[in-house]
């Protein structure tokens, strides 16, 4: 396949092959059947766009061929008849095909969020709403989801497999729910729109340290939320961590492509924009009564309210850990509690945290927690064991870049763990 052709579908589809499943989803009432001709799209445009070019506009052209087919599945169907009697006039796709499709829409016009809140149907278990999510929305492949939940990837295929199953079987359909109702799916969203960012922010495998798309992308649809939703702590608490974490992108890669830790990092660099939207998003969380998303937060907002590396607040910044592990005691939380309490001035206790997780089952195979453990035997003066457990860290992760960096560590085993997103759900 030509080479730029190529490239250029792969950076079209990272972007527009979530909505395309979205608004496909909505049309067919299928989250299967949408992904299958989804992927019957891609296919298409592998044969054609080396052999004819790539079209002028490649995300219009990749909708327009999926709505057809769409159209041409639902012809096919015993029922077409009523199913085009709403989608259309006649049986050809016509330019004002969108405007149909629109008059469909509903309270909230976004098809992302439709099928963000349409995955969190109550007929799926909370582990099977944001594994599904995740791979619809998110883009995320099987091995990416397991490694976002600390899951084999076995255990995650066969969650999105049932996920499908079981809302085909129940019957659900890709419509948004009652403003009523949203509220019990709310948590589940949230949750899936952190965990799309926190894959932007870390990548968990592949070449590159970040994916900044993602990272917009659900900064956007936090954004939305908070629009739809003014009055709830826990959608601004997370906007608020989203956009501060988010501020800091620019100066977290070298222009050679590596990665670079926050002590190091020029701060000049940091989103300025971001970091008031972010602290006025926390600010209103707050006001509103805060939760676990604001206590996260309030953390991020220690890091960017300090001019420099050395100006941290790290005590306060270890005792919001000391909180946020009461209410939410999940081993990541913990680990970066350990971090934190290290960089407070205290690395013999946040090593005890580190090894009191030692027999955690789900953080086995988790490059960061042999990599925290270098961190502080460095910061104790034990240069050697800190190597090992660095090099133990580049031998688990599956990002190139990450790998690097603990090889770098372990060669060096003084530099600073670059705390990252705090919580991954």
């Amino acid at each position: 396949m030509n080479s730029d052709a190529k490239a250029v579908l792969e950076a079209v589809w990272r972007i527009e092959s979530a909505r395309l499943v979205a608004s496909l989803a909505r049309l067919v009432q299928d989250v299967g059947v949408a992904e299958e001709i989804a992927q019957d799209t891609l296919v298409i445009a592998l044969e054609q766009w080396p052999r004819d070019g790539v079209p002028r506009e490649p995300g219009p052209w990749l909708r327009a061929t999926a709505k057809h087919r769409a159209i041409d599945l639902i012809r096919r169907r015993t029922n077409y008849a009523s199913k085009l009697a709403v989608l259309a006039h006649d049986a050809i796709p016509r330019e004002d095909d969108d405007e149909l499709i629109d008059s469909l829409d509903d309270h909230i016009g976004d098809d992302l969020l439709r099928l963000i809140f349409t995955a969190a149907h109550p007929v799926l278990s909370v582990e099977a709403r944001a594994a599904l999510t995740l791979r619809l929305l998110g883009g995320l492949s099987t091995p990416e989801i397991a490694r976002a939940f600390l899951i084999s990837e076995a255990t995650a295929a066969q969650r999105i497999v049932r996920a499908k199953r079981t809302l085909a079987e129940a019957g659900v359909r890709f419509s948004m729910p009652a403003p009523a109702e949203i509220g019990e799916r709310l948590g589940t969203v949230l949750g899936v729109v952190y965990l799309i960012f926190n894959e932007g922010y870390a990548a968990t495998g592949g070449t590159d340290w970040a994916q900044p798309a993602l990272c917009r992308e659900a900064i956007r649809l936090g954004r939305v939320l908070a629009g739809l939703l003014p009055d709830e702590p826990e959608v601004h608490g997370l906007l608020a961590l989203m956009e501060l974490q988010a501020s800091r992108l620019p100066a977290r890669i070298a222009a050679d492509g590596r990665p670079v830790l926050l002590d190091d990092q020029d701060r000049r660099l940091w989103d300025r924009l971001l970091i008031r939207r972010g602290l006025a998003a926390l600010e209103r969380a707050e006001e509103l009564g805060g939760g676990l998303y604001s206590l996260q937060a309030a953390i991020a907002a220690c890091h960017a309210r300090a001019h420099t590396a050395a100006d941290t607040d790290w005590a306060r910044i270890a005792a919001l850990y000391e909180v946020l592990a009461y209410l939410l005691p999940s081993p990541v939380v913990r680990l970066n509690q350990a971090v934190a309490v290290g960089r407070a001035g205290d690395p013999a206790r946040g090593l005890r945290i580190a090894d009191g997780l030692g027999a955690e089952r789900s953080l086995r195979d988790y490059p960061q927690l042999p990599a925290v453990r270098g961190e502080l035997l460095a910061q104790l003066g034990r240069a050697a064991e800190a190597r090992t457990e660095f090099g133990r860290a580049a031998s688990l992760t599956r990002n190139e870049a990450e790998r690097e960096l603990f090889r770098a560590r372990a060669e060096s085993a003084v530099v600073h763990v670059d705390p990252g997103p705090a919580v991954a759900q």
